[in-house]
C-alpha cells in the first residue's frame, strides 16, 4: 500500500495577516457571506446604480391637467428627450405666483395679460403662444335664464338678472381672470371696474376651486358655469348639464409657456425646462397637440408661430 503524504497547512506567524480568498463580489468590501447577503436583501447595497433621471417642474393649470391634456403630451415629450416633467396643477394665478418664488422651472398657463406681465417684470426672457382652444357657458338643459345663443355677455346679465345659480372658479385662475372680464362688460357696474357679487344675482356663488369641482357643483346644483372645452369634452358627470353658449370671440382661450429666468433663479433646471419649451413649439410638440381628442374632438389648438 502506497500512502500519500499529507499536507499541513502551516500556521500563521504570530501576528501576520491571513491572505484573503478571493470574492466573487469583486470590488466590494468582505463583511462575511451572511452579513453581505443580508445588506443586498434589505437593498442596503446597489451594485449598479442607473443614471438619474433629468426631471424639471412646470407650474400649469388644472384645464391642462383635468383635460388629460399632459397624460397624451408628456409621455411623448419624455421619448424624445428622456426629461421627466413633474407638474404642479392649479390655478394660473397660483402658477404664476409659484414661478415667481422660484419654485417651477417652466410655466404652462392661459392668462394672456399676467402672462406678458410675468415677462415685463423680468420673470421669464420671453412667453410663447403654445396653443388654444375656448371657453364655454354649461348650464342646466331646461337653461331658466334663457341664455342659450352666441353671445356670452348678454348670457350674464340673464343670469343676474333671473338670480340663477351660477358657480364661479374664484380661484385666481385664467378661467377666473376670464370670466371676471366678461362680467365687467355687461353694465352692471362702472366702466371698466369689477362687478360685485351681489350684482351678478343671488344664485352666485365662488367655490375657490378648481375647474373639475366647479363642474361638479354645477352638476349637482343645476347651476351655469363657464369653462374650458377641454375639461368639459374629458368631464363624465354632467348629469343635467350642456353646453348653452359657444362661438363668441370673446371667449377664446389662449395658452402660453415660459421658461422661469435663471438670471433670478440660477439654481432651477433652465437647460431642461428650454428643452421642453422648445419641443412643444416644434412641429412635433404642436402635432402631439393636435392630435390629442376625446371621442372624435380635438380638445386644443396648436398656434405657434
Amino acid at each position: 500500500m502506497t500512502l500519500t503524504p499529507m499536507r499541513l497547512r502551516r500556521s500563521p506567524s504570530p501576528g501576520a495577516i491571513p491572505a484573503a480568498r478571493p470574492s466573487r463580489f469583486c470590488g466590494i468590501p468582505r463583511l462575511g457571506r451572511v452579513g453581505l447577503h443580508a445588506l443586498i436583501g434589505s437593498g442596503a447595497i446597489v451594485l449598479s446604480v442607473a443614471a438619474h433621471a433629468e426631471t424639471i417642474t412646470m407650474a400649469s393649470t388644472t384645464s391642462t391637467e383635468q383635460s388629460g391634456l399632459f397624460g397624451h403630451l408628456l409621455p411623448a415629450f419624455k421619448q424624445a428627450t428622456s426629461i421627466d416633467v413633474k407638474v404642479v396643477a392649479v390655478g394660473t394665478g397660483q402658477a404664476i405666483d409659484m414661478a415667481r418664488r422660484g419654485d417651477a422651472d417652466v410655466l404652462f398657463v392661459h392668462d394672456t395679460a399676467a402672462e406678458e406681465k410675468f415677462v415685463a417684470e423680468g420673470f421669464a426672457a420671453r412667453r410663447f403662444p403654445v396653443m388654444y382652444n375656448d371657453f364655454i357657458l354649461i348650464g342646466p338643459k331646461n337653461d331658466p335664464a334663457g341664455t342659450k345663443g352666441s353671445d356670452i355677455v348678454a348670457a350674464l346679465r340673464k343670469i343676474a338678472a333671473a338670480n340663477a345659480p351660477f358657480v364661479s372658479r374664484g380661484d385666481k385662475s385664467g378661467t377666473d381672470a376670464a370670466e371676471r372680464r366678461l362680467w365687467t362688460q355687461t353694465d352692471l357696474a362702472e366702466a371698466g371696474q369689477p362687478v360685485p357679487g351681489e350684482r351678478k344675482g343671488t344664485g352666485y356663488k365662488e367655490c375657490g376651486c378648481g375647474m373639475g369641482p366647479a363642474l361638479n357643483i354645477a352638476a349637482s346644483t343645476g347651476a351655469y358655469v363657464l369653462a374650458d372645452r377641454g375639461t368639459w369634452l374629458s368631464f363624465k358627470n354632467r348629469a343635467d348639464l350642456t353646453v348653452l353658449v359657444e362661438g363668441d370671440k370673446r371667449l377664446f382661450n389662449q395658452y402660453g409657456v415660459m421658461v422661469v429666468g435663471p438670471a433670478r433663479f440660477p439654481q432651477l433646471n433652465s437647460a431642461g425646462a428650454q428643452k421642453f419649451v422648445d419641443w412643444v413649439i416644434s412641429p412635433a410638440g404642436q402635432s402631439t397637440i393636435a392630435s390629442y381628442k376625446i371621442g372624435g374632438e380635438q380638445l386644443f389648438f396648436p398656434n405657434f408661430k
